[in-house]
């Protein structure tokens, strides 16, 4: 089989999710656009030899509907035959892509695959693809007669379940701001952050390269006076456990953002003079409790380190997406890993969770951390809607 390496990924700095924020002023076909070209020019790969173009996106409607991908991708001036999809696997839309990606190279069928994605929220709201209809249909609610529940109560059900006090998600709330806000201050962003020109409010043109969700000045206390966010009665009745400790402040914010990775077979590498930084050692993807619903990452690292015959201590880094600060303490308290090597560089919380672009937002950071420690081997996964959750092992390489 072949050998499925990383050569280049980078991203956008992130924006806040919402009219006025970063990166509000860019269209979503844009702003990956921008990530794709800047792959490109970083790596000097002809566009012509790419096989395909995966890219992530949740919401699939308005600017971002009718294949964003495709649209992304001529907009970067590729060649016209070159082809491009869109997948759906709801938060760690991306991360499929980059699985896709490398299992095309390693099935020999491709040499060459870019695996991106983007979200823009500010433009495209939190449920805007529903467009105001009934998305599960009569079938499913009737084999949940009790009825599915919105992330914001499966996180609070998650800290219910592995007794997760409020100071405790707090506490990692604010370790993300300041993890991220160190790690931007020593420059450690600076090579993984491509410049996005938007216009600003007042039609100038403005370069935009850092995380605008990232606050320094971020503390447990003063994260410890917001209240919580999904209080709901008849939920409280429902599940008496529940202690209501989510609040915007320990949870990921609304992001705008684009993410890619130029990925291809080890030979093909060689053949283009091109040095690869990480190969792909082993995936899973699980389905898991839909009402739970964010715990799918213990599953999922759980089957890829037995896919790989790795042990949790063998893994240098990880990348658990914080959609909520309970899912990667959960995740924590279930695999022994080492927090230290947990998000060092801040996660979600702090660096925003532009949906369809995170999955390939987290192997930008985690390649960029391997690469700054010697690490060897670096794991991510991603708790998705409808529980499931993918996970990934890479390696880098010298």
């Amino acid at each position: 089989m072949a050998e499925a390496v990383i050569v280049d990924v980078v991203r956008t700095g992130s924006g806040r999710g919402k009219p006025g924020g970063a990166l509000s002023g860019a269209h979503p076909v844009d702003l990956l656009a921008t990530v794709l070209t800047a792959l490109v020019d970083r790596t000097g790969i002809d566009p012509a030899l790419v096989d395909d173009v995966i890219g992530g996106c949740v919401a699939q409607v308005g600017e971002q509907s009718s294949n964003v991908t495709r649209n992304a991708l001529l907009a970067a001036g590729f060649p016209e035959h070159v082809p491009g999809t869109t997948i759906d696997r709801q938060c760690g839309s991306s991360q499929q892509a980059a699985t896709f990606a490398a299992q095309a190279i390693i099935s020999g069928s491709q040499d060459i695959v870019i695996a991106c994605g983007v979200e823009s929220m500010s433009r495209l709201p939190l449920g805007t693809s529903a467009i105001g209809r009934d998305v599960l249909g009569p079938r499913l609610r009737e084999r949940y007669p009790d009825g599915l529940v919105h992330q914001g109560i499966s996180a609070e059900l998650i800290a219910a379940q592995w007794n997760l006090s409020r100071a405790q998600l707090d506490d990692f709330a604010a370790l993300s701001h300041a993890r991220a806000a160190a790690a931007a201050a020593s420059g450690l962003f600076d090579d993984e952050i491509v410049p996005v020109t938007v216009t600003d409010a007042t039609g100038s043109p403005v370069v935009h390269r850092t995380d605008e969700t990232v606050r320094p000045a971020t503390t447990a206390g003063g994260l410890a006076g917001l209240p919580a966010s999904f209080v709901d009665e008849a939920i409280a009745a429902r599940f008496p456990q529940i202690g209501w400790r989510v609040t915007a402040g320990n949870s990921s914010p609304l992001t705008d953002g684009a993410s890619a990775a130029l990925i291809m077979s080890r030979e093909a590498a060689e053949r283009l003079g091109l040095r690869p930084r990480a190969r792909f050692v082993g995936f899973s993807v699980v389905g898991d409790d839909p009402i739970m619903m964010l715990t799918g990452p213990i599953p999922a690292t759980a089957k890829v380190l037995q896919r790989t015959g790795l042990s949790i201590d063998d893994i240098d880094a990880f990348e658990v997406n914080e959609a909520f600060a309970s899912v990667p303490l959960a995740w924590l308290a279930e695999t022994g890993a080492d927090p230290a090597r947990l998000n060092p560089r801040g996660g979600a919380i702090a660096l925003g969770h532009a949906l369809g672009s995170s999955g390939t937002r987290l192997l930008t950071t985690l390649v960029g951390e391997l690469e700054a420690t010697g690490g060897r081997f670096g794991l991510q996964t991603m708790c998705e809607g409808a529980g499931m959750a993918n996970a990934t092992v890479i390696e880098r390489l010298d």
